[in-house]
């Protein structure tokens, strides 16, 4: 059952006070992307354990396979049935019709990402599309997010190296941030300082002066996309700094497969699905708690 418009800027009024929370309070809240019902139970179970508020998020995937309306009534249901604070946001949306869907369904959180579903896109066609996606969002109220430049990685497990002096090419700067979020009016830049889509043999590095100098350059909130395998004390400096929001698949997409491949070969003869989640369920509701506590979410919850 959908949201009525009244329900859907209660929701996001919510959010974008929860925004001002990070940003007077020094947190970060997650934003865990979600791949089935099994990692949203996880990111619920986390969220009421730890007293956190969460966003969950999906991107283009798992929005065509699930359903923006089906995503939207879950995420109801299971914040109804925790008694938690979560919101819900459209990662990676590749063109402005998909957001436009995404904003009719009720999603307080849009990501609006045209580099990424086109490298070679320009820097006018990126802030066009953006500033649409801006205009459109006005009717709900729905928080933007965006960013200029198209940054590396994917959402898997990568055997190679991080090759930095290449990494730093797709690097935001304070001065491109702020003519950015000047000419679209987004919500959220997403900033580009070190993290990469995707968990790495090696630890992230990331730039946390150059952070600070976006910090300074720009008034609305900052997201790090690419949270996975990044060391947790960069994010509890990050959320001092000034970082709203921090994205999180990787990690949880990895111990998802191998806590099932494991599961599935010490169960060889058990068929019934739903006695092999439980143990999934442990392993990937841990994941989340260990975010939380780096964020500093924990106990920030307001319901």
């Amino acid at each position: 059952m959908g949201l009525t418009i009244q329900e859907i800027r209660n929701n996001i009024n919510n959010a974008r006070y929860l925004y001002y929370r990070t940003r007077t309070q020094k947190f970060a809240v997650g934003a865990f992307n979600i791949d089935n019902q099994e990692t949203l139970i996880a990111v619920a179970r986390a969220a009421q354990k730890m007293r956190s508020p969460v966003l969950v998020e999906v991107s283009n995937g798992e929005a065509k396979a699930i359903g923006l309306d089906n995503i939207r009534d879950m995420v109801n249901n299971y914040k109804s049935e925790y008694g938690i604070e979560m919101y819900l946001n459209l990662d990676h949306g590749p063109t402005v019709e998909d957001c436009k869907k995404a904003i009719d369904a009720g999603f307080e959180f849009i990501h609006i990402d045209i580099s990424q579903a086109r490298h070679d896109a320009t820097d006018e066609e990126i802030i066009s599309k953006t500033k649409e996606v801006v205009e459109y969002a006005k009717f709900t109220g729905a928080l933007v997010e965006s960013e200029l430049h198209y940054f590396g990685g994917s959402s898997n497990f990568h055997d190679e190296a991080i090759n930095y002096d290449e990494v730093k090419k797709t690097f935001s700067t304070p001065e491109g941030a702020k003519v950015f979020v000047d000419a679209t009016g987004v919500d959220t830049f997403a900033a580009a300082i070190g993290n990469l889509h995707g968990k790495y043999s090696v630890p992230k590095i990331l730039d946390l002066n150059l952070l600070t100098s976006i910090r300074q350059s720009i008034d609305c909130a900052i997201s790090l996309h690419g949270g996975s395998g990044t060391p947790l004390h960069y994010f509890e400096d990050a959320a001092k700094i000034g970082v709203s929001k921090i994205n999180i698949n990787s990690d949880m997409r990895y111990v998802f497969r191998t806590t099932l491949e494991k599961v599935l070969a010490d169960n060889p003869n058990e068929y019934a699905i739903v006695k092999l989640m439980p143990k999934i369920y442990t392993e990937v509701q841990a994941v989340v708690e260990e975010k939380i506590n780096a964020f500093g979410s924990a106990g920030k919850v307001f319901i």
